[in-house]
């Protein structure tokens, strides 16, 4: 394959930005994303020219690390293709001759560091936010000491699935990360230790959500329908749930 990539480079947060365009040959359409990534880089490199930064780590879909505005859409969305994240994103999904425009998440909360690398410190300042639950410490608990409803404990391993990618932020036009703040609310409050600090937790985390400048939600979805980890739009609902709960019922259950 002969793939044209047309990607985002910025020396630093302060610098000016602009796309920059570069030609791959022999592109195996078995490779990732990343492993694109990576073989533009060993070229600028024997060219003695500044490899483009990225953020990746565990390329398996797990850690979160990684995330790019393929063409426009984060993470790369193809009608063919469940949400993924870039790592697991392949050069299958594109045709030969492809041009390919690579853009960092853009949103006023996620600084660019540099070319495609941006700080999602905020996402850490609104789970640092979310404080700690209240259990006592030594030997692990029987298993079934603390049991939790089926449907309750579904829903919080679903959302605990959340990867703090930041696709959310990225797909939202209002740069919103009210997905992922829905999802770290959202897995605590389904489960029996979420329970004390719950009204707290919620008004803690939006507040540090809107303090980091993160927009408003209104509902649009775009942030659900790039989750690589498919968080659904219902946790936002239980998020207002809780948040509209907490303005009567204090910082209690």
């Amino acid at each position: 394959m002969k793939i044209t990539l047309r990607i985002w480079r910025q020396a630093d947060r302060e610098a000016v930005g602009g796309l920059q365009t570069y030609q791959l040959d022999n592109v195996s359409e078995d490779m990732s994303f990343l492993e694109l990534l990576d073989m533009l880089n060993e070229q600028l490199t024997a060219q003695d020219l500044e490899p483009v930064a990225f953020d990746n780590d565990c390329r398996e879909g797990i850690c979160g690390m990684c995330g790019v505005v393929v063409n426009g859409a984060p993470h790369g969305r193809y009608d063919s293709s469940v949400p993924t994240t870039t790592c697991q994103l392949h050069m299958r999904s594109f045709q030969d001759g492809a041009v390919i425009d690579v853009e960092p998440w853009k949103a006023g909360p996620f600084p660019i560091i540099k070319d495609l690398v941006v700080d999602r410190s905020a996402f850490d300042h609104i789970i640092q936010a979310g404080g700690y639950i209240s259990v006592n410490t030594g030997a692990a608990p029987e298993a079934h000491s603390t049991p939790a409803p089926k449907r309750q404990a579904d829903r919080a391993f679903d959302n605990a699935t959340c990867v703090g990618c930041g696709a959310c932020v990225a797909a939202c036009p209002n740069g919103s990360a009210m997905l992922f703040t829905a999802a770290k609310v959202t897995h605590l409050a389904m489960l029996p230790q979420g329970q004390p600090e719950r009204m707290r937790r919620i008004k803690a985390m939006v507040a540090a959500h809107d303090e980091a400048g993160f927009g408003g939600c209104t509902n649009i979805g775009e942030c659900a329908s790039v989750c690589p980890k498919q968080i659904p739009l219902a946790s936002i609902g239980q998020l207002n749930r809780d948040l509209i709960a907490s303005l009567f019922k204090g910082d209690g259950k």
